[in-house]
């Protein structure tokens, strides 16, 4: 009771003018980043971080601030299935599997009946995963209260492990980007004995390496950099949605209320887990076609090929903000981005948010909820402007990017060295992509560097220098176990490979 009385008052926070004026500001800024190849939801978060510097003096202050970035990632979100439904663009990693049946549907003449779909589908996923964090974040925040220095490294050791055990990348890449990671977050002045680390002579860089700085560099920068070299064109049809097509297609929907349910379920843990919105997305297009009684129809145009991606995405991109709000442990790199947000508005994340930030809290949630009915009506009202940015040429866009880009990284410190800084994470970011490394495992050691290191120092103090203390109670040994079991997994992965190929060798010489 105590939990619904303060999402009561989060609603009465969330739903005051100045709060609304900013979710409608959000999800169309949001949707423009979604809409535009070379954003995405964590590019345009971390672009347009700085613009809620301004909001400092604001009523609402930190969660007026928050609740606008939470917007621009719920807008994000819809807005990627637009081009990739429309023009065969997707507009995020995660709306690859929604242009596989989406597109064929615009061709057929059924591009309302598909964004109808998507735009339903995503808002049904996403607040399913919000009512998951009305009631679990408490829970797991109360839990987490019993955690010490050893329990907080054991859980962001499980967090770095699983990129490595579950990422569909090879292992080698992901731990390669994670070390650089970590080597950028040791860049500074050491906390605990004053000792400076890799500065080379720049005063710049004694706090370290700005994290969003270098996100905007990574993200923004480096995807016009990889945009540009493709030559990428904007070609399309113009769209609108018919009030008729959104009625008839809500009732065609309520038959695929299994889909729904078994669609959320899988974005919700791989939101929860670091899997992500991206293969949460392709896993339940797959599940959809595996159950479905004519998967060879998938592909053609089919509603559950739609239905299925953008429902799973959203659960998955919402539900990642449970873990980063309770434990201060990103599920996405999104989240990782808001993670960096709240910690530049002076808010750790973690369980004592829910003790001495309640307001703010509830506040949030409760603005998730909304956001999201926000975000259903705008982008059903305005899908022709979108439609109609598509026709400008990228060689109007890029610069403008860019332009903004460089902006938001100079107002972070008024620092001509940080835009340069931008330009260079900037060129690794495009590096990264061009030689296929992943980007997120590096983001996720930046931001969480710091506070893994500071855990695992704290617990070494406390046990005298003794790896034991990793060990000492039944949760800490769980926890760490896991991890190792997730580290070691692709080494296990590999060697039932290599004895299946043995095993295959061995029949075949056996046979002839």
């Amino acid at each position: 009771m105590e939990e619904i009385a303060s999402l009561f008052q989060g609603f009465a926070t969330a739903l005051t003018p100045f709060n609304l004026l900013l979710m409608f500001t959000g999800i169309l800024l949001g949707v423009i980043i979604g809409v535009l190849p070379g954003l995405g939801g964590a590019n345009g978060v971390a672009i347009l971080l700085p613009l809620t510097f301004s909001l400092a003096k604001a009523p609402g202050g930190a969660t007026s601030a928050i609740i606008l970035l939470s917007c621009i990632y719920w807008g994000a979100l819809f807005g990627g299935a637009i081009t990739s439904i429309l023009f065969n663009i997707p507009g995020e990693p995660w709306s690859v599997a929604t242009t596989f049946d989406g597109h064929p549907m615009a061709q057929q003449g059924r591009a309302a009946q598909a964004l109808t779909a998507a735009f339903t589908s995503s808002f049904v996923g996403a607040i399913f995963a919000v009512a998951l964090i009305t009631f679990l974040a408490p829970l797991l925040a109360t839990f987490a209260l019993k955690f010490g220095p050893a329990e907080f490294f054991a859980v962001q050791l499980l967090t770095f492990c699983s990129f490595i055990g579950m990422s569909k990348e090879p292992p080698a890449k992901t731990i390669a980007a994670m070390m650089l990671g970590f080597a950028l977050a040791a860049v500074g002045m050491d906390a605990v004995t004053g000792q400076l680390r890799m500065t080379y002579g720049f005063p710049e860089l004694l706090k370290g390496f700005d994290f969003l700085i270098a996100v905007i560099g990574l993200f923004g920068i480096g995807e016009i950099l990889l945009t540009m070299e493709e030559g990428l064109a904007f070609k399309g049809k113009s769209a609108r949605i018919d009030p008729k097509v959104v009625w008839r297609t809500w009732g065609e929907l309520l038959r695929h209320w299994k889909l729904f349910l078994r669609s959320t379920v899988v974005g919700c843990w791989m939101g929860i887990t670091p899997g992500g919105a991206t293969p949460a997305s392709f896993m339940s297009y797959g599940m959809a076609r595996r159950m479905s009684k004519n998967p060879s129809e998938f592909g053609s145009g089919r509603i559950e090929g739609v239905v299925a991606p953008e429902t799973a995405a959203h659960a998955a991109g919402t539900s990642a903000l449970l873990p980063m709000l309770t434990l201060g442990i990103p599920g996405s790199p999104t989240a990782a981005v808001l993670l960096g947000g709240l910690l530049i508005w002076g808010l750790q994340p973690g369980p004592m948010l829910f003790v001495e930030q309640k307001d703010f809290v509830w506040g949030l949630i409760a603005s998730m909820y909304v956001g999201n009915v926000v975000g259903l009506i705008v982008v059903l009202c305005t899908v022709p402007w979108w439609a109609a940015i598509l026709r400008i040429p990228f060689s109007i866009i890029g610069p403008v990017i860019i332009v903004i880009c460089a902006i938001g990284a100079f107002t972070v410190n008024n620092s001509l060295f940080d835009v340069a800084m931008m330009l260079v994470f900037g060129v690794l970011g495009y590096l990264f992509k061009k030689l296929k490394y992943p980007l997120a495992p590096m983001v996720l050691a930046l931001v969480l560097g710091d506070m893994a290191e500071a855990s695992f120092r704290q617990a070494m103090l406390l046990s005298q220098g003794s790896l034991s203390i990793f060990w000492s109670n039944g949760l800490v040994g769980t926890i760490v176990a896991l991890a190792l079991a997730l580290l070691l997994w692709p080494v296990w992965a590999g060697l039932k490979d290599w004895l299946r190929r043995r095993e295959r060798v061995a029949d075949g010489r056996a046979r002839a």
